[in-house]
Parts: structure tokens; sequence; C-alpha cells
């Protein structure tokens, strides 16, 4: 790997690697969306997860990252990020974020999606359909030349156009043998300059919208960020390779993505 101001420039190897961390993680969440129910405890997704990991021979790549005790985040309505597999049962209504890691050969993927648990409310659908859509926003503009803190600014612009707040204590980075490398990818506009992104740079996007505050509380676990308003949250995220033929999303499971105007 080659550096670009602190940021690591993939070889092609290196972004089939990344390709194949990717899709066991996308694997992951598919399996993941299909056992979201109401009345399931969330621990039972992460017994999933891991029983996945081991059938892939991969570690789960957050399971003791920074003392981080699970294989996978699992956020229910205001829980923003980093929240807790429990024995918590999901409820009809419900919204959960599940963010997931993998390392594979050394080298890390990275995702999220936001599950509907059963029927849930048409503002819980429209956070959930804005915050997915804004990820493709900011996805588009994943390409050399661009400054990184473009993709914030287009990501900002599109969520608050529909009313929504984006959080701005947690940003996206990029991946690579690593889960967090340079360089930092806010959902919002900074006010400043970011790097230039250059060919074979790898990111994970990672917008994370509310219903209200963009501020966040951590909980007396030290892990778990919920809205300070106590509205819901939604997370999406894609780990993307900058390509000189545009933004590839890598973190795609083998079902596809389905997925008008898909990039990559």
């Amino acid at each position: 790997m080659k550096k670009y101001h602190g940021a690591f420039i993939k070889n092609e190897r290196e972004i089939a690697c990344l390709r194949e961390a990717n899709r066991m993680v996308a694997n992951i969440l598919d399996a993941v969306g299909d056992m979201v129910a109401a009345g399931l405890p969330t621990m039972r997704l992460e017994e999933l997860a891991r029983d996945m990991c081991a059938d892939y021979g991969v570690k789960p790549a957050f399971l003791g990252y920074c003392g981080y005790p699970y294989a996978l985040c699992c956020s229910v309505n205001e829980q923003v990020v980093h929240g807790f597999p429990s024995l918590r049962q999901l409820e009809e209504g419900d919204i959960v974020s599940v963010d997931m890691g993998v390392i594979f050969e050394g080298f890390v993927g990275d995702a999220a999606r936001t599950f509907p648990v059963g029927e849930v409310s048409e503002e819980a659908r429209k956070l959930m359909r804005v915050t997915e859509e804004s990820l493709y926003v900011g996805i588009e503009q994943a390409r050399a030349g661009n400054d990184v803190y473009s993709i914030g600014a287009a990501i900002q612009d599109y969520v608050e156009a529909a009313g929504f707040g984006v959080v701005r204590r947690f940003v996206g980075h990029g991946v690579g043998a690593r889960m967090h490398e340079k360089p930092e990818v806010p959902n919002f506009r900074p006010g400043m300059r970011g790097l230039t992104l250059q060919n074979g740079m790898v990111i994970a996007i990672e917008p994370m919208v509310t219903l209200g505050t963009h501020e966040v509380d951590i909980l007396d676990d030290k892990w778990t960020a919920v809205t300070r308003d106590g509205k819901w949250a939604a997370h999406f995220e894609h780990s993307v390779a900058i390509l000189p033929s545009g933004p590839r999303i890598l973190s795609i499971s083998d079902r596809g993505l389905d997925r008008p105007g898909f990039v990559g």
C-alpha cells in the first residue's frame, strides 16, 4: 500500500481482499435482516453473526476492538450506534440498526443497515429511506479529484432538505488493514477543505440520521450512543473503493444490490 497524506492507496489485490471481506459482511447483514422479528432478543443476532464468522473462518472485526465486547452493534430506536446486543426483545414497530465487520486475510469489511421490525410507522419508514438514499448521494461524490468533504456536504443537504438531522459526533473513515484509517469522512459540511480523493482509496461512508436533534449522549456502558431528545435514528453504511471508473461499492452480498441507480 502507498500513502497519500496519511491515507492508504490500495492495489488491485488489496481491493480484492477488501471486496471479499465486505461480501461476507453483506451476507451476514442479509441473514440478520431475515431473522429480525418482533419478540427476538437482539443477542440472537449476535449469535448468528458469530456463527457465520466461524463458518467463513474469519474474525469479527468489532469483537475486542478498543474493548468492545460484541461482534455486532445492535442499536434500537433512539440508539444511534454502538448499541450492545442483549436479551432485550424487539417489538413490533421498532427499528434496529446493525453494524458489522470482519477481518479477512488481514483486511476489514465494514457495513451497516437499519431494519424495520414488522410494520413500522410512516415516519420511521421515511427516516430509513432518507438515510439510505443519503448514503448513495454521498457515494456519488466518492470520485478521484473530489474533496472528501464533498461527500458530507451532499449527505447533509439531502437529509436536511427532508427535515431530518445528521449526527456530527461520529463519521465515516478509511478502511483497509485497519478498521479506522485516514481520511475521516464526515456526514456533514465541516466548513473547511479536506483531503483530495485518489484512485485506490477505500472509505466507509455511514450517515447516521435522526428525527430530531443531531446531538447525542453516551450511556453508562461507555459505548451506546443515543439521541439527546430521545427521537429515533437510522444508520446505513457501505465500504466504497474509489476507482478510475467511479465509486465501487464493495459491501455487496451474494444476493446482489437490487437498487435503481446503483453505483458501481
